[in-house]
């Protein structure tokens, strides 16, 4: 079924070229506070960022349901009034941040793993689940309510920031939008659950799927800019801004979104997520995700330049937020605000506000480097966030071993000059390799790596651009090269410039 996999599903409307008089419709659901759960701390906050972004994208017939108010039959009576508005050739973008979860399937053989998903509302209660299914929304019920706008000619655009199934190899401190799995077999809770299920991937012609993250992993919340937000909702709401428009055209192509998405949604979550768009290729070449307004639009027409925010401009301060334990030492450019970095001084490690290991043996000597190290990400990371670029390692791992071999690759960028770098759990920084004044940078790759000490997490870094960066490749080629030097050669040569970042994480441990 096309839903099997509703719970990290992002669905896709496609609208056509020149449709940019058809109207827009948006429908937002967001979940935080759920009295039979484990409460959310983010999910709001998401469908509050991605509705302003819509909002500034040019689409105002909105309307919203936050926490208690997402009801099911008022979801439903708000969708079919969207439908009903609705002619070809207009879209309505449904979009949900919360809990997802799975149950044994409504209808014999309709699920090749015999579960069905479901989106879990507020009023929900797994202990009383035949007298409070009316609160749930069944992949089979959304294939119902899809197949209504189908028949009109209706674009869809669904976006379901939560989980299923799955789990972390990593430690983990925050929450994941995956709720306790129904055991009991319950009866189908509306007709459209039998109905939906009759509805087949081939029978969508206008919706297309990105995954939040593979089947085999949780949607965690983690931390963004100081606060637990979905790492999916955060880069949609970036990429329907306009970050994602890369050539300038006031056009959100299926490409740029999911070159967009995809490098987002792994820099934002550390490497915990990875997206996966169904179909994996774009129906066609110039197929169009929505189309945006001038404010929202990046440039207004198609040969303009993209113009590019400096880092400070994005309310970054260069602090970071630190709690520090078992020793009085204060690190220079801590006091940052949101959920802080943990270092504790008795045992050395060094860890991330998701709860991750980011260096062990820290001494009091080391502290200051890793401070470094992760102000420069932040700073990195944001760069990114605007104009990311694509890298990978191989094979895709969680975290990775002592004695692991692995390889990593960046592809040509196109622009002139590279520089390739690590920065260490340790808070060092490495040269791996500087392309300079060449026509276009050409592939990067190191192959069968091995993991070895010291362990925690490190980031591998490519910046690729047009402005000169010899200066940059003799300072990081120094054995004595901070990242607090680092820093500010990126802060006077290329911030607020046309240049791609690209940043893979890369976490590791003993061999258990």
């Amino acid at each position: 079924m096309m839903l099997r996999r509703l719970a990290l599903a992002l669905l896709i409307s496609v609208v056509p070229l020149g449709a940019a008089s058809a109207k827009t419709f948006a429908l937002i659901v967001g979940v935080d506070a759920y009295p039979y759960e484990v409460s959310l701390d983010g999910a709001v906050k998401d469908a509050k960022d991605v509705e302003s972004a819509l909002r500034r994208a040019g689409v105002d017939q909105v309307t919203t349901f936050f926490d208690a108010a997402a009801r099911k039959d008022d979801i439903r009576a708000a969708w079919t009034g969207f439908v009903g508005k609705a002619g070809k050739g207009d879209t309505i973008i449904f979009t949900y941040a919360g809990h997802g979860a799975q149950m044994p399937e409504l209808v014999a053989g309709d699920e090749a793993d015999g579960l069905d998903e479901f989106l879990q509302l507020p009023g929900f209660d797994r202990s009383r689940a035949e007298e409070t299914d009316h609160e749930i929304i069944v992949d089979n019920e959304l294939n119902a309510w899809f197949s209504e706008a189908e028949a009109k000619g209706v674009q869809v655009l669904f976006v379901s920031d939560s989980c299923h199934s799955g789990g972390m190899s990593r430690s983990f401190s925050g929450k994941t939008r995956l709720a306790q799995a129904v055991t009991v077999k319950l009866p189908p809770p509306s007709e459209e659950t039998v109905s939906g299920a009759e509805v087949k991937e081939a029978q969508f012609r206008n919706v297309t799927v990105l995954a939040a993250s593979l089947e085999s992993q949780p949607s965690p919340e983690v931390i963004i800019n100081g606060e637990p937000r979905g790492a999916l909702s955060w880069s949609f709401a970036r990429a329907v801004e306009g970050s994602a428009d890369r050539n300038g055209d006031g056009r959100l192509s299926r490409v740029e979104l999911e070159d967009y998405v995809f490098a987002n949604v792994k820099t934002q979550s550390e490497a915990l997520q990875v997206p996966n768009f169904t179909p994996q290729l774009p129906r066609s070449e110039d197929e169009v995700v929505m189309p945006l307004t001038r404010s929202a639009a990046v440039a207004a027409k198609p040969d303009a330049k993209k113009s590019y925010r400096s880092v400070r401009e994005t309310g970054w301060d260069g602090k970071l937020a630190l709690s520090v334990e078992g020793s009085d030492a204060v690190p220079e450019n801590t006091g940052g605000t949101g959920v802080p970095y943990r270092w504790d001084a008795a045992s050395g490690i060094f860890y991330t506000p998701n709860g991750d290991v980011a260096g062990e043996h820290i001494a009091a000597s080391m502290v200051q480097a890793v401070v470094n190290k992760f102000i420069l990400l932040d700073f990195l990371k944001i760069m990114a966030s605007q104009n990311p670029g694509a890298v990978s390692l191989s094979p895709r791992k969680d975290i990775y071993a002592a004695g692991d071999k692995i390889s990593f690759d960046a592809p040509a960028s196109g622009y002139r000059n590279m520089v390739v770098f690590n920065l260490a759990n340790t808070g060092q920084v490495q040269l791996l390799d500087v392309q300079s004044e060449g026509t276009a940078s050409a592939e990067f790759k190191l192959s069968n790596l091995q993991v070895v000490e010291p362990f925690g997490a490190d980031h591998l870094i490519v910046i690729a651009t047009n402005e000169p960066v010899d200066a940059i490749g003799a300072a990081l080629a120094s054995k004595n090269i901070d990242a607090a030097t680092v820093l500010q050669l990126l802060t006077t040569r290329i911030d607020g410039t046309d240049t791609s970042v690209a940043i893979q994480p890369l976490y590791t441990r003993e061999r258990l």
